[in-house]
C-alpha cells in the first residue's frame, strides 16, 4: 500500500464515528481529495531522525530512497536498503502492527497532523468565501408545497453546506489534537492553531482597511503561513515519535517549498520529489517568522476550536 494511502487510512479511521451520515460523508470526501503531504512528511521525518541517529546512510540518501519508494506507490524500500521494521521503533502500546517498517503508532501521529491541517485549511476557505453571507443575501427559499398548504421557509442550500463545513472543520482539528495530545508535539500543535488564527485576523485587517493597500502577494504569503507551520509541525511530530530531535535541515527544505506551492499541496509523491532536490541544496537551518512574531515566541493559550475568534 502506498505511504500516502496509509496516512489517509489512518486519518479516515480517526473520524470513522462522525455523525450524522451527511457530516461523515463530507469529512470522508475532504480526506479522500486531500494531498497527504503533511502525513507523509511526518513519516519521512521519523525515518530520517532514526537513521541519522543510527549513523546509517546519509540524510540525503535516506530522503532519496524514501522519495523513490513513495513514487513507486508501494511503500517498499529502495533496492539495496536493508532497513526493516526495526528502523522505526515505537513503545509497546503503540506498536499494534507494522506496514513496511512504519508502525501504526507513527501513522496515527501522521494522521493527527493531517487532520489539523485539513480542518484549518477548510476554516481558511470558509473565512474567505463566507458562504453563509451569500445565503443570507439570497433570502429564504420556500419549500415545494401542495395545494392548500402554507409555504414553509427553508434555509438555502449554501447556508446548510456552510454550517456542515464549519462543523467538519472543528471536528477535523479536534480529532487531530486528540491524536497528538499525549505526544511531545502537542504544544507545537496548539501554537500552530493559535498562529493560524492570528494570521487570518491580520489578513482580514489588511483586506478591510482601505489604507492598508495589501498586495495579492502579501495576502498569499499570509495564507501560506499555515502550510509552513504545518510542515514544521510534521517534522517535529515525526522526530519526537522516535525520541529524536527534529532535523532543522528538513524543516528548512520543506517549508522552503511553500514558496513554490503556495497555500496548497500537490500530490505527496510529486512533492517528495521536489523535497529531495531541495534537501540536497539545503545547508543551513532557517528561522521562519510570522509578521507578528516567531512561532516560538507566541503565547500558548488553550485553543479549543479552529473557528473560535
Amino acid at each position: 500500500m502506498e505511504p500516502a494511502d496509509n496516512c489517509r487510512r489512518a486519518a479516515s479511521e480517526a473520524v470513522a464515528d462522525v455523525e450524522p451520515p451527511q457530516l461523515h460523508d463530507l469529512v470522508e470526501t475532504i480526506l479522500e481529495e486531500a494531498s497527504m503531504v503533511p502525513g507523509v512528511l511526518t513519516v519521512t521525518s521519523a525515518m530520517l531522525a532514526t537513521t541519522g541517529a543510527a549513523d546509517e546512510p546519509s540524510e540525503h540518501a535516506v530522503i532519496s530512497q524514501w522519495a523513490s519508494a513513495v513514487a513507486a506507490g508501494d511503500g517498499e524500500h529502495a533496492e539495496g536498503d536493508t532497513s526493516s521494521e526495526s528502523v522505526l521503533n515505537a513503545t509497546a502500546d503503540e506498536a499494534v502492527y507494522t506496514i513496511d517498517g512504519i508502525t501504526e503508532g507513527l501513522l496515527t501521529r501522521a494522521a493527527g497532523v493531517q487532520l489539523i491541517y485539513e480542518g484549518l485549511r477548510l476554516t481558511r476557505t470558509l473565512a474567505h468565501t463566507e458562504p453563509w453571507l451569500e445565503a443570507a443575501s439570497a433570502g429564504e427559499t420556500p419549500a415545494p408545497t401542495g395545494a392548500g398548504t402554507a409555504a414553509t421557509p427553508v434555509a438555502p442550500q449554501s447556508d446548510t453546506d456552510g454550517d456542515l463545513e464549519i462543523l467538519a472543520a472543528d471536528i477535523l482539528v479536534a480529532r487531530g489534537f486528540y491524536l497528538l495530545a499525549r505526544t511531545d508535539a502537542a504544544e507545537t500543535a496548539v501554537e500552530t492553531v493559535q498562529s493560524f488564527g492570528r494570521d487570518q485576523t491580520h489578513r482580514q485587517d489588511q483586506t478591510s482597511d482601505s489604507d492598508a493597500h495589501a498586495s495579492d502577494t502579501a495576502l498569499s504569503n499570509i495564507n501560506a503561513n499555515l502550510e509552513r507551520d504545518i510542515l514544521a509541525l510534521a517534522v517535529e511530530t515525526g522526530a519526537v515519535a522516535v525520541d529524536e530531535s527534529p532535523a532543522d535541515r528538513l524543516t528548512t527544505a520543506a517549508t522552503g517549498l511553500v514558496g513554490t506551492t503556495g497555500a496548497s499541496f500537490p500530490p505527496a509523491a510529486h512533492w517528495l520529489g521536489d523535497l529531495e532536490a531541495t534537501f540536497g541544496e539545503t545547508t543551513e537551518a532557517f528561522e521562519f517568522d510570522h509578521d507578528d512574531g516567531s512561532l516560538e515566541d507566541q503565547s500558548t493559550d488553550p485553543a479549543t476550536s479552529a473557528t473560535d475568534p
